[in-house]
């Protein structure tokens, strides 16, 4: 017998398919809140999307920062945090993809802590709670956010985000419960503003959420379930988006996908190797986190094989490729999706490869990797096979 643990983290509410406009009023208006500052990228910024919102906010936005970089470097979260103390909001609304609602919930931290130095910032990282449903004493006090998603990365639905350290090259994690969005609006419509290869790219990070969940040996049955769910909707709705971008009801399928996949956490399954190299790639190299999964997540399944070989005939299954390897089928939708499937192709240099498998080690994720994982060694064996 196999006990598990539920685990539900802070967000009340998830509207999937009512367009961000209607569905961010209603959530004010809910919540009774009446001051709301927008953060985002200069990119999303720039989208019709992002600007029909704001335009429905009215006299409610008190304010906006759009200056949210890639892997979120500390210089964009305190800079944002100083706009935000400055306005005095009462929730934030995040529109963007990974980068924007991470820096979000950890201008959350800051604003909480009172935080406004690198030094700060680097002291305050680490998890505050074993799990996102530990709720702390002063829960009430924290400001809370509203999150857009306009990409299939995930951070919506979690309370934990990536920080850049950018002179050490590393990525600093924050764990905070109360980051967790409070309302998370999932609207097709503002996908169509994303460029094709980051949305189709994102779609791939939601498919290495799933897989790297359901690789996990001695798990509750939710995982096997969801992650099942997940895939299914994954593989079929990402080359419909590819071949009719205008098509909604495939984009809200793969948004459907990419929040079961990511829920699979509430379940006490845990991320692997693909996603600790992804981490490092990210801050060492600036490689997006889709891309990341592009190249290294069939190179892992492939390692992990030898353990749990069972579980990779279930995600081959369930991605429709019944009787195919994992590795063989996630590096087939990939191909078929135009997305890059070499670490040699999204700009990472073989000579660094020592330094990357040195810096993985120190990540959280290869601790729960199927295959035990405790030398720089097996890491190069990954990173080869992938290059």
């Amino acid at each position: 017998m196999t006990p598990s643990i539920h685990c539900f983290n802070a967000t009340e509410r998830i509207s999937f398919g009512e367009p961000a406009t209607t569905a961010v009023l209603k959530e004010l208006d809910r919540t009774d809140s009446h001051r709301v500052f927008v953060l985002g990228s200069r990119s999303v910024a720039m989208t019709p999307s992002y600007q029909a919102i704001v335009r429905a906010l009215g006299k409610r936005c008190v304010g906006q920062f759009t200056g949210i970089t890639a892997h979120v470097p500390q210089s964009c979260v305190l800079e944002g945090t100083q706009a935000v103390r400055a306005a005095q909001p009462d929730v934030l609304l995040a529109i963007g993809g990974g980068s924007v609602i991470d820096a979000t919930k950890i201008m959350l931290v800051a604003l909480k802590k009172d935080l406004s130095t690198p030094t700060q910032l680097h002291e305050a990282a680490g998890f505050a709670a074993s799990d996102g449903s530990v709720r702390p004493a002063d829960a009430a006090q924290w400001l809370r956010m509203i999150a857009v998603p306009t990409t299939l990365s995930a951070a919506e639905f979690t309370w934990f985000a990536g920080c850049s350290d950018t002179t050490a090259g590393v990525k600093e994690i924050f764990g905070y419960p109360m980051t967790a969005p409070r309302a998370v609006i999932v609207d097709p419509l503002v996908t169509l503003d994303t460029p094709m290869n980051l949305f189709l790219s994102s779609g791939i990070k939601a498919v290495d959420h799933a897989a790297e969940f359901m690789a996990m040996l001695n798990v509750d049955p939710s995982v096997d379930a969801f992650g099942t769910a997940a895939l299914a909707l994954l593989s079929k709705g990402l080359p419909r988006v590819l071949a009719n971008p205008a098509d909604l009801d495939a984009r809200l399928d793969c948004q459907r996908g990419m929040a079961m996949s990511i829920r699979i956490l509430e379940f006490g399954a845990r991320v692997g190797a693909s996603h600790a190299i992804g981490h490092v790639f990210g801050a060492h190299a600036g490689v997006g986190h889709g891309y990341t999964s592009c190249v290294l997540l069939p190179a892992v399944m492939r390692y992990n094989k030898v353990v749990n070989a069972p579980k990779q005939q279930m995600i081959a299954q369930a991605m429709g490729c019944a009787g195919m390897e994992a590795g063989d089928a996630i590096e087939q939708l990939v191909r078929s999706l135009n997305l890059p499937t070499r670490i040699r192709d999204v700009g990472v240099k073989h000579e660094d490869f020592q330094t990357i498998a040195d810096k993985v080690m120190h990540d959280f994720g290869i601790k729960n990797n199927p295959r035990p994982v405790t030398e720089t060694s097996q890491l190069l064996e990954i990173l080869e096979s992938a290059w």
